[in-house]
């Protein structure tokens, strides 16, 4: 399989990123760019190393793939992706949110409802299962643009004047080019390609916006405009862990005439594929599995760090504190809990394994609640000294402020280097732009909460639960007594 080293060497594409109003160049040497896809090479690496993550499938080839790309075909299959994907998580603690197997699983959804494509000729589902091919024997790394520039959100497609949004301006024997702007590329700087559709609602007249393909993440004629960087403009790993080496980035691509051959399309012009590519196919499943699998990694390791924190000030044994922990560990246990229940009461369609939507849909609808409240409780048990540390590792190696900082920064049971970097780490998971970043992101990771909780209403099966209801009702009538059996 693709080791990191090869990962690495393929970013160096001449792909367009800007930032502060200049190219890039190699993303794999700038400061933005340079630790994060060093921590995605690192995925690559211990995929390969591990034959737990080995899976061989027929319909992809003699060759053993990484289990995140497999398409499930029995319950242990099942359960082997999950702990796969779980291996990815916890190596970057869930704060990579967009690695390789989100939209990895997304394709392997496709194809398993290869025949939603199809609709618009056979052509589009083949170039689907191809694609899904190459994504699993070459170990690619797919990020997502799926939404337009915010604008006028009451508008969409043609309705704007100038419209903005990725559409269609060209259609030629060997493809279509294709011109506007498509948010949010995130991993896209470091991705090899970016899968474009668009997820808002489309009406009659809006065809052009109707497309779905994929373009190499450095295509001439595609630019990327990245966000502010975190890491870039810090003092030391040791200060920020996780901003150096984790920032992901977000990207809105501007597509200047971008040509895309036919054999990367796979819907065309039509509205109605549109929405059924997300509707009719386990798109979401695959999907938000994989998203539930690393938040609770994520949960996890913020758990761990609550815990080191109120224990480097001797405060585990308070009630309160133990009050506080307890809630953010059951908040962490249902979403986990959750994942694992997905897979043990997951639905065979077509001879695959998906994972149940009732129960990795129900976390998602509550996430922009439930993150923000962990985030709150391990504010509410750091207290003061989640901001008050040194102003940076130089602070302890500095002839005149070393020896105050050895002593006032220690505690009984940890020295202050030991102390300080536990605290550093904190801030960098909840208090730091990068943390702000992520609590925006878990918020918001399936557009408006709204949404999520429409799609928990149609996923969770209601038949079940008024049966009950209807059965209790038949038991008695007007004229039943208590002495009724």
């Amino acid at each position: 399989m693709r080791r990191g080293t090869d990962y690495l060497s393929s970013l160096n594409d001449g792909r367009k990123v800007m930032v502060d109003g200049e190219a890039v160049g190699n993303v794999t040497d700038h400061p933005a760019f340079a630790g994060v896809a060093r921590s995605a090479a690192r995925l690559f690496d211990a995929a390969d190393d591990d034959p737990e993550m080995h899976h061989i499938d027929p319909r992809l080839g003699p060759d053993p793939v990484n289990r995140v790309y497999a398409l499930p075909r029995t319950q242990e299959d099942l359960a082997g992706r999950r702990t796969s994907i779980a291996k990815w998580a916890e190596l970057t603690h869930g704060f990579l949110g967009r690695t390789p197997d989100h939209v990895g699983g997304i394709f392997a959804a496709y194809d398993l409802g290869a025949e939603v494509f199809a609709r618009g000729g056979q052509e589009y589902a083949d170039n689907v299962r191809r694609f899904r091919k190459r994504i699993a024997n070459e170990s690619l790394y797919l990020t997502y643009t799926i939404i337009p520039p915010q604008d006028d959100r009451s508008k969409i497609g043609n309705e704007h004047a100038e419209p903005k949004q990725v559409h269609v301006v060209e259609e030629r024997d060997d493809g279509i080019v294709l011109r506007g702007a498509q948010m949010l590329g995130t991993s896209a700087a470091i991705a090899d390609y970016v899968y474009m559709t668009c997820l808002l609602p489309l009406k009659p007249g809006d065809e052009d916006f109707a497309i779905s393909c994929v373009v190499p993440c450095g295509a001439p004629g595609l630019t990327w405009y990245s966000r502010t960087p975190y890491a870039v403009g810090k003092p030391s790993v040791w200060d920020y862990p996780l901003s150096t080496r984790l920032d992901e980035t977000d990207s809105l691509a501007v597509l200047d005439d971008v040509f895309v051959p036919w054999e990367d399309v796979f819907i065309y012009r039509d509205i109605d594929i549109m929405r059924a590519q997300t509707s009719e196919t386990e798109f979401r499943a695959y999907g938000n599995s994989q998203a539930q699998i690393r938040l609770a990694a994520k949960l996890k390791f913020l758990i761990g760090l609550a815990y080191r924190m109120v224990e480097s000030n001797n405060v585990v044994h308070l009630p309160g504190v133990q009050e506080k922990l307890g809630e953010i560990a059951a908040l962490a246990a249902m979403v986990e809990g959750m994942v694992h229940a997905a897979e043990v009461n997951a639905i065979v369609i077509d001879g695959a394994y998906v994972p149940n939507g009732r129960f990795i849909h129900a976390p998602m609808a509550l996430q922009s609640d439930t993150y923000p409240r962990v985030l709150n409780i391990i504010r509410d048990l750091a207290g003061g000294g989640l901001i008050q540390t040194p102003s940076s590792v130089r602070d302890f190696t500095s002839p005149e402020t070393a020896d105050d900082i050895a002593r006032y920064y220690s505690a009984s049971n940890s020295d202050a280097a030991e102390r300080v970097k536990l605290f550093k780490l904190a801030w960098d998971a909840i208090g730091s732009e990068f943390a702000g970043r992520h609590h925006q992101y878990e918020m918001f990771y399936s557009g408006p909460p709204f949404v999520m909780k429409i799609l928990n209403t149609q996923k969770y099966g209601y038949e079940e639960a008024t049966m009950l209801v209807d059965n209790f009702l038949d038991t008695y009538d007007m004229n039943t007594t208590v002495m009724d059996r």
